[in-house]
């Protein structure tokens, strides 16, 4: 999967895809909101500033890449640094898991409105803001790939030994998903850069 992420002359990026890179980014993207969860919508004629300051949760996600996604602000074992984590976690992740939805339906939004032509491709345009969204995004899937695959920011060869796995290894597809995104971060990280 060769595409890249070009700058635009408005200040955003554009993409030619294929069918199926469009239909890998749409359903990662989908599984990814399913990961997250849904936002807690306000009760109706609920007091909306209320909603604002609603407490989330106290505690680590016990899924390993929810952890990921949502990490303890301090990483000591020290038990008053983690009752500062769980502090500030409660005050937080609500708007970090919303701002990661918003990230990922802007990802499938822009796929869904692409137009695929006759030779089963799509030249993807993002403006400034989808850009930021995507970026998101993208992130975010790598951190979710790359925790499942056991990849970790102490592990100096463990990436270039993906580049080794053989074919039959069950592992491939994932690992070739995660360095195409990671090829589509980068791109896109140069065409938002002055």
């Amino acid at each position: 999967m060769a595409g890249h992420f070009e700058a635009t002359p408005d200040g955003g990026a554009a993409v030619a895809l294929d069918e199926v890179e469009i239909a890998i980014l749409r359903s990662l993207a989908v599984q990814l909101l399913e990961l997250v969860g849904p936002g807690d919508e306000p009760a109706e004629g609920a007091d909306p500033l209320a909603a604002l300051f609603a407490e989330g949760p106290s505690e680590r996600p016990a899924d390993p890449a929810l952890a990921r996604l949502f990490p303890d602000a301090y990483g000591d074992d020290d038990s008053e640094l983690r009752a500062a984590s769980a502090e500030f976690r409660r005050f937080t992740e609500n708007d970090l898991r919303a701002r990661k939805r918003d990230d990922a339906l802007a990802v499938v939004r822009t796929l869904d409105a692409l137009t695929v032509g006759g030779d089963g491709g799509a030249v993807l345009t993002l403006s400034g803001d989808e850009c930021r969204h995507w970026l998101g995004a993208l992130n975010d899937l790598r951190l979710t790939i790359g925790t499942r695959l056991d990849v970790s920011d102490e592990d100096d060869g463990g990436a270039d030994s993906l580049y080794r796995l053989p074919d039959s290894d069950p592992r491939k597809p994932m690992v070739m998903a995660y360095l195409w995104l990671g090829a589509l971060q980068e791109t896109l990280v140069e065409t938002m850069m002055p």
